[in-house]
């Protein structure tokens, strides 16, 4: 692949490079297959190319809504294109449907209407949380096994008993139930609160533990239910909780406006038709999009580029089977990967060498993020399971050879390889950032704004190809489009995307020739998890608590 030089913001054509010397091989006769394949799938998968499978998504949104969310028909026409190219290219396809929980917000109020009226200020006082079911409902508020007294152990709304009174009568039909955080998940207090007769819940937060060091114990939090529940649910912080307590007679309003349901998806799937298949290397990226955003970032980017790579792969030969996954429902909470790795045998899972994600990989602010498989930025998350810094390496190498920066990147949970690394499997890939803001030290490494987001359209709907008209922040993608070098296509950055496939391109090709950097091309994937890698799912995709 030709990729362009920001150098001096001059955009001159560079000729691919090679791959880098550190990838293990056993002879130097051994390395001229997997060389030669690396220089002519980088050189054959163009810019242009990407961006015409970039053009065919956003068309697919134009005709749906301005969305590709999974749940919608976006999103079916993006996996059926998708699907067809890989048809046509000659890969063994599957379509893999599921079922997974889906949830949309439109707006929400929130007032207290007794003693006081007092409107609530979304995002400020409250949040209606994920999965809240739809209505408009005004009642009086009842405290359910509420510990306001420090420690503040609490198990609120954990037992169908916590909403019955002495007879086993219910204390809360008609009413909204006030419960708080502790012990057990959101979902499970107001999901026994709608079994009991309540129309509506409020979520306090816990209060416990010093309220400095603890904070995120005592402010507003973003919750999800984990899945449709039939009464609205908005959280508040401990105090205004408190308050609520204390408060003779309240009366609470809550008025929310979604669709919160079931609802049907797929992932699919492109193997090599050759290749061993008990030594597969998988390279996935979710295809879907927020469900009111077209995502030709997040994340047609990672979608778009194994499509062209996989297209200028197909037909050749490599020692181990590759299978891309283009992952549907992540926006929900990693619901595709999560199926597909749940749903693996001990053996299937074993046959499975290394997974690399690629999510967002073309953002107009960006920086070059490399998943820390060793986890030497010590931030976070902690290591990958054994054999992630090979695949770290390997990127490493590949960008080192360009004469550019990297970041490490957090293993944080956000993403795909979630699934993939709680099951012990090695995992790695890119990532050029999302709501973090850019700092004047990244500025100096990759050039473009400090000050803003690395995407400034991230999760809305001006992730586009025409971002300024779907509501950009003004001026901030003009900006960046005449900085040093850059060269925006709507809202993705082309330098980013060229130089990261290419990159993606060499991962893939030098682990289908050879995976023992990674397990000793032993034809299995590593079976225990190391370091803080299993000990994720405390929140969704979006950063939001479930308990």
């Amino acid at each position: 692949m030709t990729f362009l030089s920001r150098r001096r913001g001059a955009l001159t054509v560079l000729a691919a490079s090679s791959l880098v010397a550190s990838v293990a091989v056993a002879t130097p006769a051994a390395a001229a297959p997997v060389d030669n394949a690396i220089a002519t799938v980088t050189n054959t998968v163009t810019l242009k190319g990407l961006l015409k499978h970039s053009d065919r998504l956003q068309a697919i949104a134009d005709a749906n809504g301005d969305n590709r969310g999974s749940g919608l028909p976006g999103y079916d026409a993006s996996a059926e294109y998708v699907a067809d190219k890989m048809r046509g290219a000659g890969y063994d396809v599957t379509v893999q449907p599921f079922d997974f929980p889906y949830f949309e917000e439109f707006g929400s109020t929130f007032q207290q209407t007794a003693p006081t009226p007092t409107t609530y200020v979304d995002g400020e006082d409250y949040d209606l949380m994920d999965y809240s079911g739809a209505g408009d409902v005004t009642a009086q508020v009842v405290n359910v096994d509420l510990n306001l007294t420090p420690p503040r152990a609490s198990t609120s709304g954990c037992e169908a008993t916590d909403f019955q009174d002495a007879s086993g009568a219910s204390t809360v039909t008609g009413k909204i139930a006030l419960v708080q955080r502790g012990t057990c998940g959101f979902g499970v207090k107001v999901a026994n609160a709608e079994a009991a007769g309540a129309i509506g819940a409020v979520v306090m937060n816990q209060g416990n533990g010093d309220p400095v060091a603890n904070a995120d114990r005592y402010e507003l939090f973003a919750g999800t239910l984990g899945g449709p529940v039939g009464i609205p649910a908005v959280s508040v912080s401990y105090f205004q909780g408190e308050e609520f307590a204390g408060t003779s007679g309240l009366e609470l309003r809550i008025q929310a406006d979604t669709i919160s349901t079931i609802r049907s998806t797929s992932n699919v799937f492109a193997q090599t038709p050759t290749g061993r298949t008990d030594n597969v290397v998988m390279a996935g990226a979710h295809l879907d999009s927020e469900p009111d955003t077209t995502g030709i970032n997040d994340n047609g980017s990672g979608s778009v580029a194994l499509l062209e790579i996989a297209r200028k792969m197909a037909g050749r030969e490599t020692p181990n089977a590759v299978r891309f996954a283009w992952w549907g429902a992540e926006e929900a909470g990693l619901q595709g990967s999560n199926f597909y790795v749940n749903n693996l045998t001990p053996a299937q899972r074993s046959d499975i060498a290394l997974y690399l994600n690629f999510d967002m990989i073309a953002s107009p602010n960006y920086t070059f993020g490399v998943y820390d498989g060793d986890d030497s930025a010590d931030e976070g998350s902690g290591p990958g399971p054994v054999g992630s810094a090979a695949i770290e390496d390997v990127f490493e190498d590949f960008f080192a050879d360009r004469g550019e920066a990297t970041k490490a990147s957090d293993f944080t949970g956000r993403s795909d390889y979630g699934p993939f690394i709680a099951r012990g499997i090695p995992a790695g890939g890119l990532f050029t950032g999302a709501e973090t803001i850019k700092s004047a030290a990244d500025v100096l490494k990759w050039g473009g704004l400090a000050g803003h987001q690395m995407d400034v359209c991230y999760h809305d709907p001006c992730d586009s190809l025409t971002p300024e008209q779907d509501g950009a922040p003004a001026g901030v993608h003009d900006a960046l489009d005449t900085s040093d070098g850059y060269a925006l296509y709507g809202n993705l950055n082309t330098y980013a995307f060229d130089v990261n496939a290419d990159a993606v391109a060499t991962a893939i090709l030098t682990f289908a020739y050879d995976t023992s950097t990674v397990n000793g091309d032993a034809g299995t994937a590593a079976t225990a998890v190391t370091g803080k890698a299993a000990g994720r799912g405390a929140t969704d995709i979006h950063g939001h608590a479930r308990r």
